[in-house]
């Protein structure tokens, strides 16, 4: 019978070195230590016994354990085959927990939606999954996830500052974005060399049904590109939206700016979601694409 104490850093080393286990530094891992902390998440999601909960890297159980005890349904995500193998023997007898082995990245999307999700997410995932996520219109009624801090700034940030990015934008587009506590290292195993913050994403009311109405297929690319080039206005760099689209690049994006009544000479950075929105979709109505 596996015993853990989730609140040591010394015992979760003495049970990895005992267990032939290791901290794999390509997966990012970092164990939550701080209880408080592991509370303070699973309080924030709001869910409700009985609810479906994704927990994206759930490492050697800590947060799997509050989830289950709350009377959660808990998919977990997790990477790593030794903590795999640890969570198989930890959650055998629970049938409320559901194990999806492999790289979350690819194990996704033949999985069934779900309301919630809670993650600790690996610093070199994060953008990258919450981005997959939204773009391929898998939507959470809350998400809680803990990503690096500078990762929180970019996620929350609004138009007109340093961190605005096509990420802001992406998150903005069908969630609203509250950044919740600072985590410093010491509340991690092993201690990372940046603070962590936790965030958390409502999904915008009716945002998931009129999606498509919202945000034309070419919207998520559109923001992309126009960010691409964080220096050049988007007068200039509208044009490479189009380049294998139509003969004439410059013209179209010149008619597209026209239609939309933006001004060109503005940066990406100074637009706000409504203004992606309805460029995105005077481009959906040329009919170009």
């Amino acid at each position: 019978m596996i015993s853990l104490n989730y609140n040591s850093a010394a015992d979760l080393r003495s049970f990895l070195d005992t267990n032939g286990l290791g901290m794999r530094k390509k997966f990012g891992q970092n164990f939550l230590i701080n209880p408080g902390v592991r509370q303070a998440l699973v309080c924030a999601l709001e869910a409700e016994a009985g609810d479906e909960v994704w927990e994206i890297g759930p490492g050697l159980g800590a947060m799997t354990c509050l989830l289950l005890e709350k009377g959660f349904l808990v998919k977990a995500f997790e990477i790593d085959s030794g903590f795999s193998r640890v969570l198989g023997e930890l959650f055998a007898g629970s049938e409320n927990f559901t194990l999806v082995e492999g790289d979350v990245l690819k194990t996704w999307p033949a999985q069934p939606a779900a309301p919630y999700l809670l993650g600790n997410l690996p610093y070199n995932i994060a953008a990258t999954l919450l981005a997959d996520l939204i773009e391929q219109r898998r939507f959470f009624k809350r998400m809680v996830v803990t990503v690096q801090r500078e990762v929180a700034q970019r996620m929350a940030a609004k138009p007109g500052s340093a961190d605005y990015s096509s990420f802001s934008v992406l998150c903005a587009s069908m969630y609203r974005v509250k950044p919740l506590m600072v985590i410093k290292g010491a509340s991690f195993y092993p201690r990372p060399h940046v603070d962590s913050q936790a965030v958390l994403l409502e999904l915008k009311e009716d945002a998931a049904a009129s999606a498509g109405n919202m945000r034309p297929s070419c919207f998520y690319p559109l923001v992309r590109q126009l960010f691409s080039s964080r220096r050049k206005t988007i007068k200039n760099n509208l044009p490479g939206f189009f380049v294998s689209k139509c003969a004439s690049p410059g013209q179209t994006a010149a008619e597209a700016l026209e239609k939309s009544a933006l001004d060109g000479g503005k940066r990406a950075e100074k637009l706000s979601l409504e203004d992606f929105a309805v460029l995105a979709k005077v481009i959906e109505d040329m009919g170009i694409l």
